[in-house]
């Protein structure tokens, strides 16, 4: 009798104050296509995963707070070279950390225009905005999620905790409120569907926890070519990617984020119900 491919999904520490009971539903929805092809489902905390070569393949698709645990985090991606993870150790080492929006500007990418400033500072800020030619700037730590230590600054002074810190730069672009941000969905190099997020009336972020909201939609034309265009750049090959995009007004996307180590990926919202990503773990496996 031919045995089932034995899954791994990493999931939160479960003594994580904010993420340790709560990933649950997400799980469900990320099994429930899984099964259906065939391939048993396993989670382990990322944190103490313990013995995981028995697995035919790991995921990290729910390690949640591993950026407020950076060291934890890069020894573990570090350690996991002899695991089939996927994505690959490698892809995730880089996505970490954000300054990767600037080796794929590098490559042509088209990107939310960003700096990136070691030790942020006033004066850093009066330089952006002057780069940018807008006071209405985002400051974001290079390794975070869900908009954690983000802050809109509209010609004001920074906080005092966005300061002597590395912290990215960005425009506050203009169709975050007027349109909302897509995410389109890849699975084994294969388009599988799109949302558009939207946020609450005066906020900026798209998050659910910010009052955002998503729905399931058709990515415009243009959007659709700068995230084939962004996961050309990746190179690498991805189970599962989710490219954040915003329109710059001009009729064309800029990447805000390519999510590759634990996007949350709305298969609710996938026509299919998550059969092209159950299939792309089958094939890995």
């Amino acid at each position: 009798m031919t045995r089932s491919p034995r899954i791994c999904i990493l999931v939160p520490d479960p003594a994580d104050p904010q993420f340790g009971a709560h990933w649950h539903p997400q799980a469900d929805l990320l099994e429930a296509p899984l099964a259906a092809v065939g391939l048993s489902v396993d989670f382990r905390p990322w944190t103490a995963p313990g013995d995981l070569a028995g697995h035919d393949l790991v995921l990290p698709l729910l390690v949640w707070g591993y950026h407020a645990r950076p060291a934890d985090w890069s020894a573990f991606v570090d350690g996991a070279a002899g695991l089939r993870l996927a994505n690959p150790p490698a892809i995730l080492r880089r996505n970490t950390d954000k300054r990767y929006l600037l080796d794929l500007a590098a490559r042509g990418v088209p990107v939310v225009p960003t700096m990136v400033f070691e030790r942020l500072g006033q004066a850093d800020i009066a330089d952006a905005a002057a780069r940018f030619g807008t006071p209405n700037l985002v400051v974001k730590p290079p390794i975070s999620a869900g908009a954690h230590g983000t802050w809109r600054l509209e010609g004001a002074p920074a906080p005092a905790a966005a300061l002597d810190r590395a912290m990215l730069v960005q425009p506050m672009m203009p169709a975050i409120a007027q349109e909302g941000e897509w995410s389109l969905f890849y699975f084994g190099g294969r388009y599988s569907h799109a949302i558009l997020k939207t946020v609450a009336a005066g906020d900026f972020r798209v998050q659910v926890q910010h009052g955002g909201d998503a729905n399931a939609a058709t990515p415009p034309a243009a959007a659709c070519v700068a995230a084939e265009a962004v996961l050309a750049a990746i190179a690498d090959p991805l189970l599962y990617a989710r490219i954040d995009l915003i329109s710059d007004g001009a009729g064309n996307y800029l990447l805000m984020e390519a999510e590759l180590i634990e996007p949350q990926l709305f298969l609710e919202h996938a026509p299919d119900g998550g059969r092209l990503f159950a299939e792309a773990v089958r094939a890995a496996a």
